[in-house]
Formats: C-alpha cells, structure tokens, sequence
C-alpha cells in the first residue's frame, strides 16, 4: 500500500522557509485548476457545434489532441522535475495552460479549438509528472491514504469545477465565449504565484538535457502490477474521453437538451465521485480496490448503456456518478499497488508513466470513434466502451494482487 511509500519530502540540502504544508496546497491547487481550465471548454462543444462550423469528428479531434499533447508531455518532460525541481516545472505547467486559455477566447472554427486544446493537454501533461510528483513529496505522513487520494481526486474535482463554472456562466453569465476563459487564466497564475513561494521537495541535479529523451521507465518492484492497472487506467479513461468528445452532443441527441449546464452535469457527474471513491479505497488493498472498483464500473456501463437506448436521463445521471465512483477506487488502488516500491527518485518517473497509459487510453478510442461517429449512432459507440470495460473487469478479476505478494521466480 502507498503507506509503504515514504511521502514525506525529501529535506536534506534544501532551504525551507515556509512549512512543508504549503507546497501541499499549492501543489494541490495547482492541480485542481490546470483540470479545471481543461475542462472549462467542453460544455461550449454543443455551441460550437451549432454555430462555430465544428463538426462531430472536429469535436472528436480535439479531444484526440488534447491526450497526444498530454502524452507527449510525459514523455519528453516526465522526469525533467526530478532534475529541474517541482516548482519549475510546475509553474511551467499553468503558464502553458494559461496559455491554452487565453487562445480559446477568439474560437471560430475548428482550428483554433484543436490548438487551443493541445496547449491544455500539454500543461496538463506536465502538471500529471511535476505536480503530483509535487503533492506526493509534499503530504503528510497520515493518513497515509492522502497522496494517492489527492493525486486521484485532484484532477476530477477541477474537471468538475471547470465544467460546470462555464456551463453556469454560458448560461447566466455575461460575454459566454469567453469569461469562462479569462478566469481560468486569472486562477492559473494564481496557482504559479503560489507554487514560487512554496518550498522545493528535491534538490537540482545534472541530467536535465538527458531526461528529455523520450522514456518511459517502471520501477522493477512495481512491473509486476503494470498488466493489471493499466487495463483499468485504459478502459476508465476511455469512458472518460468519450464524455468529454460527445458528452454534450449526447445530451442533445439522444437525452433531448441542449442545456449547457445539463452538458456539464453529465460530465462533472463522471469526475466528481471519483473524488469520493479514491478515499473510500483507502480503507481496501489495492487488489480489493481494483476488483471491487471494476466489478461496479462495469455494472455502471451497462446500465448508462441502457439508459442512452432509452432516452432515460435520470437512470444515466445515476449511473453515471457510480461510474464515476468507481473509477476514482479503482485508479486509487492501481496507483498504490504502482507506488508501493517506488523510490522519491523514481516518483516522478511512475507518475509519467500512469498518466501516459491513462491518457493513451482515452486517445486511441477517442480517435476511433471520431471516425466511427461519421457512420455508427453514439449508442453503437458507447457499447464498444462497454466491450473495452468487460475485458479490463476480466482481466483484474484474474490477474490483481496484492503489493508484496510474488508469485513465480
């Protein structure tokens, strides 16, 4: 469990002038809003869609951007903290999520969507490295829960915030296209300023230009859990990025609205209870946490599929936050199974690698659904997710271990 994990900081050789705490909560809320702003877009994808010439395989696209970029940023830059600092990179992360912002203020067409998309995804890659390596070196001792619960909760309770901030304000605020977006840039710097008065957790070393090689590298104590927790990052990720490309146009099409704020309670209601679910798991191993989470994600799928068929919101809306809980327990007990053997020096590495295969598996099916949209209904596409789901349930039902259980030579 990740309470085999030192998580405290690593103090020998830094100047400290401020309580180890402080890094948490920057670290913390740097991650919520780099999610936030990542996620302030979606909602407006049905408008977009209406009125700004972006059709279903544009909005596709720019979901398939947003996990490249993200995916390239950990691999060139995962391990760049480590010789660089948190606090560098960490801040370089909101700047160039900032930035993806600021660029979303004059969308008209597709393009300037998808590159305002890549520069989130890109931030946002940097941030799944540096600052949940930052939060992990940061947390208390106890519970010893609390890093896997923040670096798995972060992200969902900033998708949430941001989803339904800009659906509110589409829908009540002034200036629609836009607001939402100066204000995400405005919390972003915020958090940069924040994070460069908070102490550093790793002292700088040399190998800065070497770690850019492109490398994912899993700690050999931490191989063995690999299989099964990438199955469940790919298939709990991939539901993900399918709310994400076609959450809005599903609540058009087949729940009948085109509400912005329903939009974003469909998305905020996958990413939310994850927040929920991730502590929850605490109380499990994390074989438990991994099965028992897939057994209840799996079940969730079937019925939202059910209830997409049916036009029936209220059922989706319900599985959908089940889904979204159980998701959180899952990724929360992969993580601690990963992290278990891992050293601070490797920290940042793992982490990189998670987040690689996670946003992988909402890419590549995001990508081919985009494709599949042109000719298959969303209710065939949403039930190839179901299929993805059933091979990932059955694979952690047979394979997921406990940490410190070998089997074999």
């Amino acid at each position: 469990m990740l309470g085999a994990v030192s998580v405290g900081p690593e103090r020998r050789g830094l100047p400290l002038t401020l309580p180890m705490w402080v890094s948490f909560v920057a670290a913390s809320l740097s991650f919520v809003a780099v999610f936030a702003a990542s996620a302030s877009p979606i909602p407006l994808y049905e408008i977009y869609h209406r009125t700004g010439g972006v059709t279903k395989s544009d909005l596709s696209l720019t979901a398939v951007a947003y996990f490249v970029a993200a995916v390239t940023a950990l691999l060139i830059f995962g391990r760049l903290s480590n010789h660089l600092g948190r606090r560098l990179v960490s801040i370089a992360a909101l700047l160039v999520t900032c930035a993806g912002s600021l660029y979303l203020i004059d969308m008209h067409g597709p393009r300037p969507l998808v590159i305002g998309r890549m520069l989130q995804g890109f931030g946002a890659g940097l941030a799944s490295s540096a600052v949940a390596a930052y939060i992990v070196d940061s947390a208390p001792r106890s519970p010893r829960w609390l890093a896997a619960a923040m670096t798995t909760g972060a992200p969902m309770v900033g998708l949430t915030i941001g989803a339904l901030g800009s659906g509110a304000l589409v829908r009540y605020g002034p200036h629609p296209r836009s607001l939402i977006y100066l204000i995400d840039a405005a919390l972003l710097a915020l958090c940069a300023l924040l994070v460069a008065v908070s102490p550093e957790t790793v002292a700088r070393t040399r190998g800065a230009q070497a770690s850019l090689r492109p490398q994912l590298r899993v700690p050999a104590a931490a191989r063995r859990f690999l299989p099964v927790a990438s199955a469940t990052f790919v298939a709990t990720w991939a539901l993900g990025g399918f709310y994400q490309a076609f959450g809005p146009t599903l609540t058009a099409d087949q729940l009948g609205t085109r509400s912005t704020l329903i939009a974003a309670l469909v998305f905020a209601s996958l990413m939310v209870p994850s927040a929920i679910g991730a502590p929850l798991s605490g109380r499990l191993t994390p074989a438990a946490a991994q099965r028992l989470g897939m057994i209840t994600f799996f079940g969730a799928l079937v019925v939202i599929l059910i209830s997409i068929r049916l036009g029936a919101i209220a059922p989706f809306l319900v599985a959908t936050l089940v889904a979204g809980a159980a998701q959180g327990g899952t990724f929360a007990g992969s993580l601690r199974a990963l992290l278990a053997e891992t050293t601070a020096a490797e920290r940042a590495g793992m982490l990189a690698v998670v987040y690689a295969i996670s946003y992988s598996g909402a890419a590549v099916p995001a990508a081919i659904a985009g494709q599949l949209a042109r000719t298959l209904s969303l209710f065939e596409i949403a039930a190839g997710y179901g299929a993805l789901a059933a091979i990932a349930c059955a694979i952690t039902l047979i394979a997921a271990r406990k940490p410190g259980v070998r089997t074999g030579p």
